[in-house]
């Protein structure tokens, strides 16, 4: 996605500053058109702080208008294509896209308990999420009541403004929507960085499944060359690193066991805050290990 200035939106006539943020409401190119009446923006925060206010100040038939504009998560206007593109990238985030004909019923079937008590689909901001995390949600907040599930509609729609004006507005600030998660081994039994460590980084499901998400391999100080997530939310779920510390050690020609103690050293965490720092590093020997949470 190409990103656009702050000035440009601000030098821009208001039909122009409307096409460029009017989808960052799903379906409100209002809330874009109130806004404008307070330019120049002199930060990303600000111009967010002015959209943010036209919701909250817009009165509540219009507001509601806002909350039923959002589709079902995983529901049929998604198999069928026909969502906004940026609904369809949130969802894939979080591979609503590729549910099993099982998933979908659960998501249908949820997905209309919860228009059946509160009359409004249910709205999460989904790049904060894991599909496990999503149906907790559901779950959730369908002991809530009326009053309180619009309230927490309308706070899901802010996030996911944000983190699509973040992602559309260069600007010398930046949204606090993002997290990060990194990693780095170290090799006690030399007292260096280890390098050369093959990773892989998985996402575990409740049920225990484990999908692959990135192979990478440890540079001169320990660590990837990148965050494993970065400039985006940390998903909140759970997660596993799995270290090839045996074959670091063999090519460093240390002595090992026949099989050898330790090979893949898989460490499994969560994550509760997606804009959270997480640093989950190793360090090892041949025949030990540890881990902590840094950030």
């Amino acid at each position: 996605m190409n990103r656009v200035p702050l000035k440009q939106i601000n030098d821009a006539d208001k039909a122009a500053m409307v096409a460029v943020l009017g989808n960052i409401f799903e379906h409100a190119p209002w809330v874009a058109e109130q806004a404008a009446a307070r330019r120049p923006f002199v930060t990303l925060q600000s111009l967010h702080d002015a959209m943010t206010d036209a919701i909250r100040r817009a009165p509540h038939d219009q507001q509601l208008a806002l909350i039923k504009g959002h589709p079902d998560l995983a529901g049929k206007a998604a198999r069928a294509g026909a969502l906004t593109a940026e609904s369809t990238a949130e969802q894939a985030s979080a591979g609503l896209d590729r549910l099993s004909n099982e998933e979908f019923e659960a998501f249908h079937r949820l997905n209309d308990a919860y228009k059946a008590k509160f009359g409004i689909p249910f709205i999460v901001c989904v790049r904060r999420h894991t599909k496990d995390s999503i149906l907790h949600q559901f779950e959730l907040r369908l002991k809530n009541d009326k009053a309180a599930e619009q309230d927490a509609a309308l706070a899901e729609i802010l996030r996911i403004g944000a983190l699509r004006l973040d992602q559309l507005v260069e600007s010398a600030d930046r949204l606090k929507v993002s997290g990060r998660l990194s990693t780095h081994i170290l090799d006690n039994h030399s007292g260096r960085p280890a390098a050369g460590v093959a990773i892989e980084f998985c996402e575990v499901s409740n049920a225990g499944a484990v999908t692959p998400l990135l192979r990478t391999v440890s540079n001169a100080d320990g660590r990837t060359d990148k965050p494993l997530i970065s400039e985006r939310p940390v998903p909140i779920g759970r997660y596993e690193i799995r270290f090839s510390i045996g074959d670091y050690f063999a090519r460093a020609g240390v002595a090992q066991a026949d099989p050898r103690f330790l090979d893949v050293v898989p460490v499994r965490f969560a994550v509760a805050e997606p804009e959270g720092h997480y640093h989950v590093p190793l360090l090892a020997t041949p025949w030990s290990y540890s881990t902590y949470r840094g950030s």
